[in-house]
């Protein structure tokens, strides 16, 4: 039997929790994929908020959970295979941190060993209008290797509820990291008849 893939998850407190939540669930229900969570104090508060749910019911979603005070953890290893780690959502001041190699808690440490051992980071940024320190700093961790991706709404697959636009986005998020789940595909334009 081959080893799954390991996916670390960051949540951080920037809104935006339903991506995180439903990016765990889809995961989940791939074979192959086993996820490594760590979430922020604020990710906590706003997942509470948000979605009405406890830290009991976001751990429960992973395979594995981490403190995010435990920068001993496995996770804050390049020896710890993984497929990737995803940032969702990605709080500007997590953005930040990566951003200048702070690696001053398990989720920025992860960000980092992921960046320097050459795997996919994607930072799922949640937050509007940008300022020149959170442009300068998407730059910074884009030239290190990471895939910034702000999760804008789709429309062309005709989406008729919030759950289908985050769908999208979250299957489109684990695509960028390898990960294939079922989702609409932009196929062109229908031709006129």
């Amino acid at each position: 039997m081959s080893q799954k893939r390991r996916l670390v998850v960051g949540i951080t407190g920037a809104t935006g929790s339903a991506y995180a939540t439903r990016l765990l669930e889809m995961a989940r229900d791939v074979d192959d994929v086993e996820t490594h969570l760590v979430v922020s104090a604020s990710g906590v508060l706003n997942v509470k908020h948000e979605l009405g749910l406890s830290r009991q019911q976001i751990h429960d979603l992973a395979d594995r959970v981490y403190n995010i005070r435990d920068v001993g953890a496995t996770l804050a290893s390049g020896a710890f295979a993984t497929t990737g780690m995803v940032v969702v959502p990605c709080s500007m001041r997590t953005l930040s941190a990566v951003a200048m190699g702070l690696s001053d808690n398990l989720i920025t440490r992860a960000a980092d060993v992921t960046l320097k051992e050459r795997r996919r980071l994607v930072m799922v940024v949640r937050e509007t209008p940008f300022n020149l320190a959170h442009l300068r700093n998407m730059t910074a961790v884009t030239e290190m290797g990471g895939i910034i991706f702000p999760p804008l709404p789709a429309f062309y697959h005709l989406p008729k509820s919030i759950p289908e636009l985050i769908d999208h986005s979250v299957a489109r998020i684990l695509e960028l990291v390898g990960i294939e789940v079922p989702g609409p595909r932009w196929e062109g334009m229908d031709k006129p008849a």
